[in-house]
């Protein structure tokens, strides 16, 4: 008797989440994306950036359970012989739910501490999460002044108030005279 393939369920992928820090000189990509490929993964998604003096990958890989574990033991070696900062752990395929509206976020202010931790309060207490953020410190070109720049993704509740919600927020932005759109994500 033969089986069509096409006919069993699909087995969902296991995934394995990775975060690693390394000296900027180190190919850290390279590095970890030869050893999901060798292990019988496929890298998913990746996330690069330099921080400082050191360059910091988020990644994620999908395979098989077996693979997953070629996985693991290669990028533990890999940590041990080339002293890279690796962490990892197992997760599940984000699901996606439909009940939250894209939006997103981007504020310029003069620099100072805790803008980005605000920011992030004013969202958490509005149950809105935070799918991506990108913030930076940069010297103005024409002034010299010290700035904040941030753009963020958000997930808006589809039972929030859109315009109740932008007011507060431009009002919370006026308060800390942060220059700042909400607007939805479009594309």
């Amino acid at each position: 008797m033969t089986t069509d393939a096409s006919a069993r369920p699909s087995v969902p992928d296991n995934h394995l989440l990775v975060s690693a820090i390394a000296p900027n000189s180190t190919p850290l990509l390279t590095l970890i994306g030869k050893r999901v490929v060798d292990s019988g993964c496929n890298l998913l998604e990746a996330r690069v950036s330099m921080l400082g003096q050191e360059v910091c990958a988020l990644l994620l890989a999908s395979g098989s359970w077996d693979a997953i574990a070629k996985c693991e033991s290669a990028l533990g070696r890999l940590q041990r012989e080339d002293q890279l900062s690796i962490n990892m752990r197992r997760t599940t395929s984000r699901q996606l739910e439909g009940t939250h509206l894209p939006y997103t976020v981007e504020v310029i202010a003069a620099d100072r501490p805790g803008i980005l931790h605000q920011l992030a309060e004013f969202f958490a207490r509005r149950g809105i999460s935070i799918e991506a953020l990108n913030s930076s410190r940069y010297r103005a070109s024409q002034t010299g002044a010290d700035m904040f720049s941030a753009q963020i993704s958000i997930g808006i509740p589809s039972s929030a108030h859109i315009s109740s919600l932008r007011e507060d927020f431009l009002e919370f932005c006026d308060t800390l005279n942060l220059d700042a759109i909400l607007e939805p994500l479009k594309g």
